[in-house]
C-alpha cells in the first residue's frame, strides 16, 4: 500500500485551537513532555522572527486497523471523549511548548538549566524585542509561578504579579500573543505618548509575526497502515527514544483497555511483577527483551492461523506463512496476544532449563539472545514432550548448530520462521531443519575467537563445562551452585604474562583454544607463572596428586604431557584437534581437520 502525505501549512493560532479543543491529540506511544525552559524561551523567539521551526507530522484518524489510546498534549483540557481529527506523530516538543507558553492560561512545569523542575510564566521585554541589535531570545523572560522575582535572601526585587505591574515594567505576556490583548493593551497606550508609540513598534514587530505564523504540516492520511506509521516515526524522530513494535503495540492494545506495558513491566503500586520481573528471577534471561517476547507470541499466533487454514482445505501455498516480521508484530490482535502469551512465557522458562543443562548460566555467556526466540516457541508448543531424551537431543544439536555455525548473527527473523516450524517438524520424525544442514565450522576459525564478541567463543566455553570440565584447584564440575559460588570464568592456561616472555604472539595465546573455564581463585593462583610452576604449586598447596591434576586437564581436553613441559606449541596444536571433536561432537557433523595457516 502506497502512503499518502499532504505537506500544508496552518497557522499558528488555528493550530493553538486545535490543540485545545482536542482535535489534535497524541498515539499513547509518544513520550512524555521534556523541553526545557531555555528550550522554551528560545523557539518563543524564532516564532516571533518568523524563522521556521521545522514542519509537524500529523496522521489522519479513522483507519480502523490503526487504533491507539490517545491522549491530549500536555496542558490541554479538551471536552472528554474528544475524538481527535488528527494524531501528531512528530512535533510534540515543540506544539507542546508553544501551547503551554502561550494557549493554556496555566502556568509551564518545566526544568532549568540545572534540570530542576520549576513553574514559569513567560513574558517578553517589549524594549528589547523592538530593538533591531538586541539578541531576540534575550527579550523573552520566564518568572516564577508567583510572577515574583527574588535574590538570593529571598527578597523580591521584581514584581510583575498584576496586568499593571507588567506594564509598567514593559513586560508583555505572552498568553496574549494569540489570545485577547486589547484590554491590556489599550491600559498600556494610555501610560504616555513614549508607550503608545512602543506598542505600535511592538506589535508590528512581534504580534503580527507571531499570529500570522504558519507552521509547516504534513499530514498522512489514514488509510496508512501500522506498519508505514511505525517507521516514520522512527525516521522523523531521530531526536527522541527510538519507537518499538512493543511502544506502538502497547499504544494499539489500550484502546481496549488492555495494559501491555504493566503485563511486562508488572505493576508496582499493586506489587504486581510482570514478565520480565519473573525472567529476571533466571539469570540466562535478564537480557530477553519485550520485542523478543512479541516475536515469539507472533511466531505462535502465525503457527496457528497456517494450521487453522490448512485444516480448512487451504493448500500449502494458500495457507498464510509462519512469520515474526515487524509488520506481523503489528497485526497481532490483543486476542491473538492474551491466547498465546502464557504458553510463550513457559517456553522461556523452560529455555532457561534447557539452557542450563548445556552450562549456560547467564545472559552474559549466552551466545546469541536471538536464538532463544524460536526456542522458546518450540518448548511452548512441545510442552511436556520436551521431556523426553531423544527431544532433548535433537534441541541440543540444533541450538550447538546455530552457535558453531554462527547462524543466527543476521537477518534473523527470517530464520526465526523456518527453524521454528522446522524443528517441530523434525522432533515429530520429519527432516532435519536447514539450521542443522547448513551448519559448517571451519577450523580455522577456532583461532580466531578471542573475546566474547564471538558467539563461537562463548559456545567452546559453555561445550567444555557442559562436558564435565573441573576447576584445576577444586576439582569441581561447573554446576548452577560452582559456577555462581566460585565465580568461574573463561582464562588462559598458558598465562599471558609467561607467553609474552617467551614470544608468543598475543594473537595466538588469546585464542580460545589457551583458554578455558576456571574459578577466580584458581585463576589467581596461576598468576603468570609457568604451566609447571603452577601445576606444582596447585598440587603442592591443595594436596591434589599427580594422578588426580591430570584427570582435571583431561576434562579440558589438554594435552597432559605438552603442558607439564611448557610446550606451548605441541599444546596449542593437539587442544585445537580435541577441540574440534568436540565441537564436531555437539553438532554431530564431521568437521575436516586441518592445520593453521
Amino acid at each position: 500500500m502506497t502512503t499518502t502525505f499532504d505537506p500544508g501549512k496552518r497557522s499558528l493560532q488555528d493550530m493553538m485551537r486545535a490543540v485545545a479543543e482536542g482535535k489534535v491529540q497524541l498515539p499513547d506511544f509518544q513520550r512524555g513532555w521534556v523541553w526545557t525552559d531555555d528550550h522554551i524561551r528560545s523557539l518563543l523567539a524564532s516564532v516571533s522572527l518568523s524563522y521556521p521551526i521545522g514542519a509537524v507530522m500529523m496522521l489522519g484518524t479513522g483507519n480502523p486497523d490503526v487504533r491507539f489510546k490517545l491522549r491530549p498534549l500536555e496542558g490541554a483540557t479538551p471536552p472528554a471523549n474528544q475524538v481527535p481529527d488528527l494524531l501528531l506523530l512528530d512535533g510534540q516538543q515543540r506544539l507542546t511548548s508553544l501551547f503551554q507558553a502561550l494557549s493554556s492560561g496555566k502556568v509551564v512545569e518545566t526544568r532549568d538549566s540545572r534540570d530542576k523542575a520549576v513553574k514559569r510564566w513567560y513574558y517578553i521585554d517589549m524594549r528589547k524585542a523592538i530593538d533591531p541589535e538586541a539578541d531576540r531570545e534575550e527579550a523573552f523572560i520566564s518568572v516564577p509561578e508567583d510572577r515574583k522575582v527574588r535574590n538570593f535572601r529571598n527578597e523580591v526585587i521584581y514584581d510583575y504579579s498584576t496586568p499593571a505591574l507588567e506594564r509598567e515594567a514593559g513586560l508583555f505576556p505572552v498568553t496574549l500573543i494569540v489570545g485577547d490583548y486589547e484590554d491590556w493593551a489599550e491600559e498600556y497606550r494610555d501610560l504616555s505618548t513614549e508607550h503608545k508609540e512602543r506598542w505600535k513598534a511592538f506589535r508590528k514587530t512581534v504580534i503580527e509575526p507571531c499570529r500570522n505564523y504558519q507552521v509547516p504540516v504534513i499530514t498522512m492520511d489514514k488509510s496508512t497502515p501500522k506498519e508505514a506509521v511505525c517507521q516514520v516515526f522512527e525516521k522523523v524522530n531521530t531526536g527522541g527514544v527510538s519507537l518499538t513494535v512493543f511502544e506502538l503495540l502497547t499504544a494499539t492494545f489500550a484502546a481496549d483497555d488492555y495494559q501491555l506495558r504493566e503485563a511486562w513491566y508488572g505493576d508496582s503500586s499493586e506489587k504486581r511483577p510482570g514478565t520480565q520481573q519473573r525472567f529476571a528471577q533466571r539469570p540466562i534471561l535478564t537480557s530477553v527483551e519485550n520485542t523478543d517476547f512479541l516475536q515469539a507470541v507472533t511466531l505462535l499466533a502465525s503457527h496457528a492461523r497456517r494450521l487453522a487454514q490448512l485444516q480448512a482445505g487451504k493448500s500449502e501455498q494458500e495457507a498464510p506463512a509462519i512469520t515474526c516480521k515487524r509488520k506481523d508484530i503489528l497485526k497481532l490482535t490483543l486476542a491473538e496476544y492474551k491466547q498465546h502469551a502464557e504458553a510463550v512465557e513457559r517456553g522461556f522458562l523452560k529455555a532457561a532449563q534447557f539452557l542450563r543443562s548445556q552450562k549456560m548460566f547467564t545472559a552474559r555467556d549466552l551466545p546469541y539472545r536471538t536464538q532463544l526466540v524460536p526456542l522458546a516457541a518450540t518448548l511452548a508448543v512441545l510442552g511436556e514432550k520436551v521431556e523426553s531424551v531423544a527431544v532433548q537431543d535433537k534441541l541440543a544439536q540444533w541450538y550447538w548448530c546455530g552457535i558453531f555455525g554462527e547462524l543466527y548473527a543476521s537477518a534473523t527473523e527470517t530464520r526465526f520462521a523456518k527453524d521454528f516450524p522446522e524443528l517441530l517438524a523434525w522432533i515429530g520424525g520429519g527432516h532435519e531443519p536447514d539450521t542443522v544442514r547448513e551448519a559448517n565450522f571451519v577450523p580455522q576459525r577456532l583461532d580466531d575467537l578471542r573475546t566474547r564478541n564471538s558467539a563461537a567463543y562463548k559456545g567452546v566455553y559453555a561445550l567444555l563445562m557442559r562436558d564435565g570440565a573441573e576447576d584445576f584447584r577444586t576439582g569441581q564440575a561447573a554446576t548452577d551452585t560452582a559456577y555462581f559460588d566460585e565465580n568461574m570464568d573463561v582464562h588462559h592456561i598458558f598465562p599471558q604474562a609467561w607467553c609474552g616472555e617467551q614470544g608468543v604472539k598475543k594473537n595466538v595465546y588469546d585464542s580460545v583454544i589457551n583458554k578455558t573455564p576456571l574459578a577466580l581463585k584458581t585463576n589467581r593462583k596461576i598468576g603468570g607463572s609457568a604451566p609447571s610452576t603452577y601445576l606444582d604449586k596447585l598440587q603442592r598447596e591443595e594436596n591434589i596428586g599427580s594422578e588426580r591434576m591430570d584427570e582435571i586437564l583431561q576434562t579440558h581436553v589438554i594435552d597432559v604431557h605438552a603442558l607439564r613441559a611448557d610446550d606451548f606449541q605441541a599444546f596449542f596444536e593437539a587442544r585445537r584437534a580435541a577441540l574440534l571433536d568436540r565441537i564436531a561432537q555437539a553438532m554431530n557433523k564431521p568437521i575436516a581437520q586441518q592445520q593453521s595457516a
